[in-house]
């Protein structure tokens, strides 16, 4: 596998936060990276930075969001945004350097709820 800086997808997220719709979120503390042949199914994945990196580190939460090259090169430009707001929504509001699960207490991370942000999103463009 091989990793490198995703700058367009950098920009994508940073288009998504431009309009408030994860005000929890530091977009200078998520950096998206490119991955080329991994062998996992999934279009992207979001990796935290655990409270106990942060306090042997002195460093803030962090998170990572990394794109599959096979699985997320290929979509529109409608359908990456809606893989980046997926991820974001992993983001906790305490911006903690954990994750929320796809099927929480409170809330889902599912397709209807990643179109309701999306459908947001663009309105608000």
């Amino acid at each position: 596998m091989d990793i490198a800086p995703a700058p367009d997808v950098q920009k994508i997220m940073k288009n998504i936060l431009r309009t408030n719709l994860f005000d929890q979120v530091t977009a200078s503390r998520i950096v998206c990276m490119r991955s080329t042949h991994a062998t996992s199914r999934a279009r992207a994945r979001i990796w935290s930075f655990p409270k106990i990196w942060q306090m042997a580190l002195d460093l803030p939460a962090h998170y990572v969001i990394e794109v599959l090259s096979q699985h997320f090169d290929h979509l529109s430009d409608d359908d990456k945004t809606r893989v980046i707001i997926h991820e974001l929504m992993h983001i906790p509001k305490n911006f903690s350097g954990a994750l929320v699960p796809h099927r929480g207490r409170h809330a889902r991370i599912d397709s209807r709820t990643v179109e309701v942000l999306f459908r947001k999103y663009k309105d608000s463009i």
